[in-house]
């Protein structure tokens, strides 16, 4: 792993005060870093215990699904990292949609509207995007060992991003985590998979439900199901899509 750059406040508070504030075991600060996430899975590996969080101003190489880039400036995103350690292999299949419902509504607070979610792992406020979601898992003799929650939030709009939404300025990043923080836990604490009230949740704020769609099928989306599959009506009837990235027609990849 690269050299990180530590950090000695995150908007005024010590890694000890955001430790505090958030009710977690450890929190790492760091100025610059290649990857939250990286980090994230180093310290998982020597041990740290669920509830570790890993916080950075900048993230060198940061990434989102598929191996695409997350590109932010320094300051402007709120991007971060959290071990967990479940022990549901099932509720893994479900982990980032659920995580998703979880923040979106932790953010509402500080969102000057709803947070919608569109599948399988994206925020979005006003029909653009506000964040992302990553999950990646480790396992260890067939089981999961532990779980790495990544999640970068538009503080500011990347200027290289036409269609992007932000929280502003004058957001407190640590307010925010300590919204948003404890709704991850809960999420990576449920069992199973999307319970009928989550389903239900989730159509509320589903951007994409109706909508026609060219991939990773070419239909109209259906919305989801309880274990985290993309439900699109084609011709030759509904599929079931998990994997791939949900592009609207007329839209780019």
């Amino acid at each position: 792993m690269a050299s990180l750059s530590p950090l000695t406040v995150y908007d005024d508070r010590t890694a000890p005060d955001m430790a505090s504030l958030l009710g977690l075991p450890a929190v790492a600060l760091y100025d610059e870093v290649d990857s939250t996430m990286d980090v994230a899975h180093a310290l998982a590996g020597e041990g740290a215990p669920a509830g570790t969080l890993v916080v950075a101003e900048w993230q060198r190489v940061g990434r989102g699904r598929g191996g695409r880039r997350w590109h932010a400036a320094p300051g402007a995103g709120i991007l971060f990292t959290l071990v967990e350690r479940p022990n549901d292999a099932r509720a893994l299949e479900v982990l980032s949609l659920r995580v998703g419902l979880r923040a979106a509504r932790a953010l509402d607070r500080f969102a000057s509207g709803g947070v919608s979610l569109k599948w399988p792992n994206d925020l979005y406020l006003h029909g653009a995007k506000l964040g992302g979601i990553l999950v990646e898992s480790r396992w260890r003799d067939g089981r999961p060992d532990w779980v790495a929650i990544g999640i970068g939030i538009n503080r500011l709009a990347p200027p290289d991003m036409t269609e992007a939404a932000a929280l502003g300025s004058s957001v407190d990043r640590g307010e925010v985590l300590s919204e948003i923080v404890p709704a991850i836990r809960a999420a990576a604490a449920a069992r199973g998979h999307l319970t009928d009230q989550e389903l239900a949740d989730y159509a509320t704020r589903d951007i994409a439900a109706g909508r026609t769609c060219s991939t990773p099928r070419e239909g109209r989306v259906a919305g989801i199901s309880a274990d985290g599959a993309l439900l699109i009506v084609t011709a030759a009837g509904i599929e079931r899509c998990r994997d791939g990235s949900l592009v609207f027609e007329g839209d780019h990849a």
